[in-house]
């Protein structure tokens, strides 16, 4: 275990953000040394909440001046290691953890703009909140808007399942403000759809893990909120009956908002999990596609009729009740908490890997991660984004992660998919990171983190390949 934090750096910082916000007690700290999975977990030296951008500014040029390195955290519920310190044993400099849970103010929704001001430590569901008191919505949403925050969404272009309407979160930041390793605050929070002076700074932070700066705040776009939501459940025959669903939905459907996949494993899992069979179930599905439709007016009549023109598909359900539709919903939402109920009874911290292919390759990757969890004996259970090409691939028991990453990856970058769809590279997929990026393009990341960050104190190893 790391040493005590030197007294006089935690004198300073407790100055800079007061004593009850500088955690240095073993056990107060053990939460925030420890990702979502359980499976990353490192030492710190103390853990600093700021309530602002310039205490955050102040505990940034503190450490600074104590050569001790800075990793961000708000929600903690990525799954790539990228929000808790490295391990002791990796020779990691010494570190403090950088919560920003207390960033949770929001502002006055701008109507006429459709944009409004959060700080880093808003959740999701807040966000949206705010949004619908005002009539609008938010663009981006998943299962963990109860805990996922706007700062590690933007911080790993986070995407959800609305993707295929709105983009992902680096598309929704019409402004940021974040705070620099010489502890400079930079960016705008104006939102002004027209700025086009040089560098912008939404563009170079969204996706950048904490590495260039920490995001304090973002001004972010909001989008009609649809009163009347579709939601169908389909039992399909094969990958390509879904793609070709998929295909139909996408020219057929100006309210198509999500198109999400759910594999067989992953229906009987999160099924056993609740207690009930979903509305849909048949021994011969491949896969089920789980649609929704939301618009001003009722989608429903538009998505029967291209359900009951489609091939390939063997059974579906489609309701427009808000119960029917919540209870069908989590069986798409409740998947991961399902995984982690397998994890603890199997004892492992489940293995995840989130990637993304071209949609006509998806039927070869899931082959392939079938065969690596089946050659290391343990239960793949796959689900995900069927519009964005993107799978969630759970490894429950996994003996050897390292072999079924070397496989599984490979495969994909030779797919001419991403190693990372949805939570970052992080630690854990940093070693393949060249599988997708060429020496040149990992260079220049590398001069625009040391430009930016000459010491390397702000989330070091994340995104270092």
């Amino acid at each position: 275990m790391q040493s005590a934090a030197p007294i006089d750096m935690i004198e300073e910082l407790t100055v800079a953000v007061g004593a009850a916000h500088v955690l240095v007690d073993d056990d107060v700290r053990a939460g925030y040394e420890v990702d979502w999975t359980g499976r990353y977990q490192g030492p710190c030296r103390a853990v600093v909440r700021p309530d602002s951008v310039e205490e955050v500014a102040a505990v940034i040029r503190i450490c600074a001046q104590h050569d001790v390195a800075v990793v961000p955290q708000a929600g903690n519920t990525g799954l790539v290691g990228g929000s808790v310190p490295r391990p002791a044993a990796s020779g990691a400099r010494a570190a403090i953890v950088l919560s920003l849970i207390r960033l949770t103010r929001l502002g006055a929704v701008d109507t006429a703009a459709m944009q409004v001001t959060v700080e880093a430590g808003v959740t999701f569901t807040t966000w949206r909140e705010q949004a619908r008191h005002a009539g609008l919505d938010t663009p981006v949403d998943f299962a963990a808007r109860d805990t996922a925050t706007i700062g590690g969404a933007i911080a790993t272009n986070a995407g959800g399942s609305r993707v295929l309407r709105f983009g992902t979160m680096r598309q929704q930041v019409v402004g940021i403000e974040a705070v620099t390793a010489e502890g400079a605050i930079v960016g705008s929070l104006g939102g002004l759809p027209k700025e086009t002076a040089g560098l912008h700074w939404p563009s170079l932070l969204a996706g950048s893990e904490g590495t260039l700066a920490v995001i304090t705040a973002a001004r972010l776009r909001l989008v009609p909120w649809f009163q009347h939501t579709t939601t169908a459940l389909v039992a399909v025959e094969s990958v390509a009956a879904g793609t070709r669903l998929l295909a139909t939905l996408r020219q057929s459907l100006t309210s198509l908002d999500a198109v999400e996949v759910i594999a067989p494993a992953a229906m009987r899992l999160v099924s056993e999990h609740l207690g009930r069979q979903p509305p849909v179930s048949s021994p011969e599905a491949v896969l089920y596609v789980i649609i929704d439709c939301a618009d001003h007016g009722d989608p429903s009549e538009q998505l029967l009729d291209v359900l009951s023109q489609a091939d390939g598909i063997i059974d579906s359900a489609v309701t427009t009740d808000a119960v029917q539709r919540e209870r069908l919903v989590a069986f798409r939402d409740r998947i991961t908490e399902a995984i982690a109920a397998a994890s603890t009874e199997a004892g492992v911290p489940t293995f995840k890997l989130d990637v993304a292919v071209p949609i006509d390759a998806l039927a070869q990757l899931i082959e392939v991660a079938q065969d690596a969890a089946d050659a290391d004996g343990c239960r793949l259970i796959p689900f995900g984004h069927l519009a964005e090409g993107n799978l969630h691939l759970n490894h429950i028991g996994a003996s050897h992660p390292e072999r079924i990453a070397d496989t599984v990856l490979a495969a994909v970058a030779s797919l001419g998919g991403t190693i990372s769809a949805e939570h970052g590279i992080g630690v854990a997929k940093a070693p393949w990171l060249h599988l997708i990026r060429n020496p040149a393009e990992l260079a220049a990341q590398a001069a625009i983190r040391a430009a930016l960050d000459p010491g390397g104190m702000l989330n070091p190893g994340v995104l270092q390949p």
